[in-house]
């Protein structure tokens, strides 16, 4: 299969592009940037430019097979900040895509959605595909219009999206700036001697899924046939102070941390219900968090 991965140089798109080639198929990255933290690969055909672009991102569509959507302009915690510039950067122009698609006769999307945000407070756990969504970000309001949107032109025009939400991804190649990542961001200060900073008290809980684990579902559920909405996790919940003794561990040392006010659009506690993927899929999570910390702290002393 020949797949356009919209986003392919990023933190997860790279890891996809990985899983992808490992399983026989055609990759194409469209993105801005170059993968930040190694060369090109020699087996991808790479073509940057801007989402916004219409023309460019036509001619990334042609001849292609299907398309991992992966790009996002924004994060949850700066998307509140101008709403009106995420709804532009993200909904219209994944529309711009989604017509793209449908004139030129192409059906197989996955796209990125999230588990983290789509849902908003949860009434219950773990959370369900079913679940009500109320996100509490202009990031979650974004990704939910377009999943409406997929399943809009899946009902009127044939499209077939796969829809994945996933957790708190992690690991190798995320940025470590603090914009968004915690446990890269985390073990970056601690690896630089800098005390922890820690938004509330430390007890949000958050469902994290290694970045190999949620690249390998997406290639299982694009060469799949099925369509609709999977939760991606590893299913299981920890508090940042959870998060902050693994660390500890595995960096063998104390910790000096720092607790700081809470957030209004920190969700208190995410935690998924991944059986929907378990059983479409025949997949499932294979990395510890200890064990996936451990493997970003290494990598984090390579750079």
């Amino acid at each position: 299969m020949k797949v356009l991965v919209l986003g392919g140089n990023g933190f997860i798109g790279s890891h996809v592009v990985d899983h992808l080639l490992a399983a026989g198929h055609k990759v194409r990255v469209f993105d801005r940037a170059p993968e930040r933290y190694r060369e090109p690969l020699k087996r991808v055909e790479y073509r940057l430019g801007g989402f916004d672009d219409t023309f460019q991102v036509a001619e990334a569509l042609q001849g292609m097979d299907a398309v991992c959507h992966l790009i996002s302009t924004t994060v949850p915690g700066t998307s509140n900040l101008d709403p009106v510039a995420d709804v532009q950067s993200n909904l219209v122009n994944t529309l711009l895509l989604l017509e793209q698609m449908r004139k030129k006769g192409m059906k197989r999307i996955l796209y990125l959605s999230s588990g983290g945000t789509v849902y908003g407070n949860p009434e219950s756990s773990p959370i369900r595909e079913d679940h009500p969504l109320n996100p509490i970000s202009s990031y979650g309001v974004v990704k939910v219009a377009i999943e409406k949107y997929l399943n809009m032109y899946h009902q009127l025009y044939g499209l077939e999206p796969v829809i994945l939400r996933p957790s708190n991804p992690y690991g190798s190649r995320q940025g470590h700036s603090g914009v968004q990542g915690l446990t890269g961001t985390l073990l970056a200060r601690t690896l630089a001697g800098e005390a922890l900073e820690i938004w509330g008290d430390g007890s949000v809980v958050r469902d994290y899924m290694h970045v190999s684990d949620l690249a390998r579902l997406c290639v299982m559920a694009l060469e799949s046939d099925s369509c609709g909405v999977f939760n991606a996790g590893s299913g299981e919940g920890h508090s940042i102070n959870e998060i902050i003794i693994l660390i500890r561990d595995a960096i063998d040392q104390e910790l000096q941390v720092n607790y700081r006010e809470g957030r209004a659009f920190d969700v208190k506690e995410v935690v998924l219900d991944i059986s929907h993927a378990k059983a479409a899929f025949g997949w499932q999570p294979e990395i510890s968090l200890a064990d996936g910390i451990r493997d970003q702290l290494q990598w984090l002393k390579t750079l």
